[in-house]
């Protein structure tokens, strides 16, 4: 909070057993607790940690809520026994249910960034169109925008079934509409694209503009991995898509107003702030 030009975070967590996790709810209340004491107030937004696939997790949504979280994060990829599970499976759907009937309307899944081959196909978002559909009174913000580290972003390929194609290609197959209840989030996607390839980094910002909507791709940098992310900051502030990818794809230009939806309204509307 102190060192890069940063008002809201989200402190979020890690997959994991319960007996193991290396961050309980508790923890993560007493650290917005100091947090509150700084100038300004709502700075730090806890989630809390649900893999419906393991037991006791479900059940225990209702203490957390207790704890105030703006969202419910889940991995897909992630399983006690190594294996993930899909949103539109019997426990993926009865953990949305949930979360809905706790008043609770916000589910954040982490898609790409792959574990590893281990249910790797649980890591792309095909199921993310369809639970979106049968939900749409609940909002699903999607970690890393699907997005795969070790490959390069193009132009929007539908044969494509990992990546940020995989995303579009599953909420436009599922008929939901950019700016509606499916969000793209940039923590780490946009440290990896941006510090390493521009052009990738133009295609992925300009696919999810398009086809996600620029009222729903929110801010996002993983900072607790890498330091300060000031340096996020200030390439996403600089950052434009070409004419000529514009003009090719139909990208959007990003103007002011569109940097300052990305760096913090859009995030604010979805979490109530």
């Amino acid at each position: 909070f102190l060192d890069p030009d940063s008002d809201l975070m989200v402190l979020s967590f890690v997959p994991s057993t319960r007996e193991d996790d290396p961050l309980t709810i508790e923890e993560a209340s007493a650290t917005r607790d100091i947090v509150e004491k700084l100038e300004g107030s709502q700075r730090l937004m806890l989630h809390g940690r649900v893999n419906p696939n393991q037991p006791g997790d479900v059940e225990d949504m209702e203490r957390l809520k207790e704890f105030g979280v703006v969202a419910y994060k889940t991995y897909t990829q992630w399983g006690p026994s190594g294996k993930g599970f899909w949103m539109t499976d019997e426990v993926g759907v009865a953990f949305v249910e949930k979360a809905r009937k706790l008043g609770v309307r916000n589910i954040c899944i982490h898609k790409g960034l792959d574990f590893g081959p281990r249910s790797y196909e649980h890591s792309t978002c095909r199921d993310i169109g369809p639970i979106a559909r049968q939900f749409p009174d609940m909002n699903f913000l999607i970690y890393h925008s699907g997005f795969v580290s070790t490959k390069p972003e193009g132009p929007y390929d539908p044969k494509r079934t990992d990546g940020i194609d995989a995303l579009v290609t599953s909420v436009q197959q599922a008929g939901v509409k950019p700016n509606s209840n499916v969000y793209a989030e940039l923590g780490s996607t946009w440290r990896f694209l941006s510090m390493r390839n521009p052009d990738s980094a133009a295609h992925a910002m300009g696919k999810l503009f398009k086809h996600i909507g620029e009222d729903n791709v929110l801010w996002g940098t993983d900072s607790i991995w890498y330091g300060s992310p000031q340096d996020q900051i200030v390439a996403f502030r600089t950052f434009q898509i070409s004419k000529e990818l514009r003009e090719r794809f139909g990208y959007a230009e990003i103007t002011p107003a569109l940097r300052a939806k990305v760096l913090g309204l859009n995030g604010a509307k979805v979490y109530g702030i």
